[in-house]
Order: structure tokens, then sequence, then C-alpha cells
């Protein structure tokens, strides 16, 4: 596809796009917004982001991105829970932590098992009823998402890593299913994850040398 054909694709769709695309993306920007401040706000937000996206990446044949948006949506009920548990009257705060070689080695299974399973199983659906699957470029969008919203629930600094490879993936799928208007909210969420990358790094920092001094 020429640049020319990008951008005359790129109005075209603009033009087409559904006002609750719009609410979808400026609901997931403000998520992301509060996740990099660790405010409990990012999962009531990003509620209405999944639950649209949900309907959206079905409609658009993204059945990866459907089954992870409906993940989010469960995730997002979890980690609201764990943000905001208490002790009895007294709150629990859930502090960000670095991963363990452990804890690493557990997020590279969980991500294997996942773009496996899901890459097989649109496959196995682009052969018998969509061939406009693209199955592993879906399969590594959904994967690396599962892993990243798992890690997010729990406040790891290593979440980022994998949002940032979500949204790489998911700029190209959704332009080529003609939701534009998502493809730049991904470019957005990616910018918005490197500094919420180093953020998040910087916080883990100043919790260690406070611990360290105790």
């Amino acid at each position: 596809m020429s640049f020319q054909q990008i951008i005359t694709q790129f109005v075209a769709d603009m033009h087409n796009t559904k006002w609750y695309e719009y609410v979808a993306v400026f609901a997931g920007i403000i998520s992301v917004w509060y996740s990099r401040n660790e405010n409990i706000l990012v999962y009531p937000t990003g509620l209405i982001n999944t639950i649209i996206y949900i309907y959206l990446s079905y409609k658009g044949g993204l059945l990866g991105e459907a089954t992870v948006n409906f993940y989010y949506t469960i995730m997002s009920i979890i980690g609201w829970y764990l943000w905001n548990k208490k002790d009895g009257t007294k709150k629990v705060e859930l502090q960000i932590t670095r991963s363990t070689n452990k804890d690493w080695l557990q997020q590279l299974l969980f991500f294997a098992f996942f773009y496996i399973v899901l890459f097989f199983a649109l496959t196995y659906l682009k052969e018998s009823f969509s061939a406009a699957l693209i199955p592993w470029a879906d399969a590594f969008a959904s994967a690396t998402a599962f892993t990243g919203m798992w890690l997010m629930t729990k406040k790891k600094v290593e979440s980022w890593y994998w949002w940032l490879g979500t949204n790489v993936a998911s700029i190209p799928l959704y332009f080529v299913k003609h939701y534009v208007f998502t493809s730049v909210y991904y470019i957005v969420l990616f910018t918005m994850a490197i500094f919420g990358l180093v953020e998040w790094t910087k916080k883990e920092k100043q919790q260690q040398l406070v611990k360290n001094k105790l």
C-alpha cells in the first residue's frame, strides 16, 4: 500500500468512524492516564473502553482482540478489587514491584500459552469461517495484552513492556480493518506506555529507597 493510499483510506475511514468508537478511544486514553498515576479510576474508565471494544473487535473480525477485551473486562473488575482491598477498615495499598526471575518465567510461559492457543484457534477460524483473520498478528496482540493486564493488576513494572508490544501490533491490525481512529489511539497508547514505564520505574526505585532506610 502506497503512502497516498494510506492517507486516502485514513480520511475515508475517519469520516465513517462511529460515535461509540470515539467514546471507547477517549475512555481508554483516560484509563491509561489513571493507571500511570495509580488512580483507582483506571478500572471504571477502562470498563467503558473494553466493553465497547468487545463489540468493535468482533464486528471487525478481530476475534482475538474481542477475546482479550472480554478478558480486560474481567481483569478490570478483579484489579478494581485488588487495588481497593481493605484489611478490616484499613485500606491495604498494593505497591509497585519488579518481576523476579521466577516472575519473568511465569509471564513468558503465560504469554506463550495464550499465543499458541489463540494462534491455532484463529488459524482454524480463518480456514473455516473468515479468510480475513490475521492469526499470527491477532494472537500476538492478544497474548501480550493478556500478560500486560495480568501484571497490571499486580502492579508490576514489567506490565508496561507487554503493553508496548500490544500497542505496536494493534496499530496496523485495526488500520487494515478500517478502524483508523483506533489505530491513532494505539499510537497514543504506545507513547503513554513509555511514560508509564518511566514513571513506575521511578516510583519502584523510590519505594525501595524508603524500605532500605527503615
